[in-house]
């Protein structure tokens, strides 16, 4: 009893620090969404891509609160991420655009400047750093991506590619209805909110998957362990192409690790220090949960 008592504990405390960081991280892109919106876009009637910018320029032609603009907008999302992912998705989501529409409906931020280039980058910057933000909370103040998803499990095209037709309709519309200049600028804010978006998502120390494969992979092992400090995962393989002088060396161990991409040169020159001749593969990964360090580093 004991033992399940103290794993019900650890259970309940992991919940409530998954759930305080979620809800952090979703008041804090409520906040930084709404500060762009109200200090930098909205006064100078700037729109963005996405559902917002549907919601922008729905309020520059009708005139209704962008607060009830952007829950309308959003509903028809939330109801199909509900489907496609989770009701706790969908839940998550309501609260988040719910505070948003809250918040751009006072009138307590100050508006920054005018200048319609700084408008454009710092108005996209903080918007997209509050998508960004929701989206690491577990919810979205923007719907588009759930469409995208739901879309591109009907059709070959990718979700970025669904996206980016999805808002050259938005902008093409933008030119038709207001001008060719504030489509322009709407353009250059969806460029730095989505470029904001992926920052925030993935972060400075975006994660490389390195996979190398030397026949000196023992030792190849130690300095990525023993020096860096990083785990590493050994495959089983067989050489495809077979050297003639040593036709018996077919058999070798692959070596696979994860590391930030500021750690990637690194990685490099301690491996080509070993084997100048070892192929060495890497690619981007997303993100990553636990086991990446296995014990503090050696000093050099």
């Amino acid at each position: 009893m004991g033992y399940k008592r103290k794993a019900q504990l650890a259970y309940r405390k992991a919940n409530f620090g998954i759930i305080f960081r979620e809800l952090f991280f979703i008041v804090a892109g409520i906040i930084s969404a709404s500060f762009g919106l109200k200090s930098f876009l909205l006064p100078n009637h700037f729109l963005d891509g996405g559902a917002m910018g549907i919601s922008l320029l729905l309020n520059l032609k009708t005139g209704y609160s962008l607060g009830a603009l952007v829950i309308l907008v959003n509903i028809p999302f939330v109801l199909l991420g509900s489907k496609q992912i989770s009701k706790m998705f969908a839940f998550k989501t309501i609260l988040a655009i719910a505070g948003l529409a809250l918040m751009v409906s006072f009138d307590f931020y100050p508006i920054v400047t005018s200048d319609k280039l700084l408008i454009a980058v710092f108005g996209g910057f903080f918007l997209g750093a509050g998508i960004g933000l929701a989206i690491r909370g577990g919810a979205v103040i923007d719907g588009t991506e759930v469409l995208a998803l739901f879309i591109s499990r009907k059709i070959s095209l990718s979700v970025g590619d669904i996206i980016l037709v999805f808002n050259i309709v938005i902008f093409g519309v933008a030119a038709y209805i207001l001008n060719m200049e504030t489509a322009l600028y709407a353009i250059l804010t969806y460029l730095s909110a989505s470029k904001t978006v992926d920052f925030i998502i993935h972060g400075i120390e975006q994660y490389i998957g390195v996979t190398i494969i030397s026949s000196r992979n023992e030792e190849i092992r130690k300095v990525i362990t023993k020096v860096m400090g990083r785990a590493v995962t050994i495959y089983k393989g067989e050489r495809g192409f077979i050297s003639e002088s040593n036709p018996d060396d077919i058999n070798l161990k692959i070596v696979f690790t994860v590391v930030t991409r500021l750690e990637v040169s690194r990685l490099k020159n301690l491996v080509k220090n070993i084997d100048k001749g070892a192929f060495i593969v890497m690619h981007t990964v997303d993100d990553t949960y636990g086991g990446m360090v296995k014990q503090r580093p050696l000093h050099q």
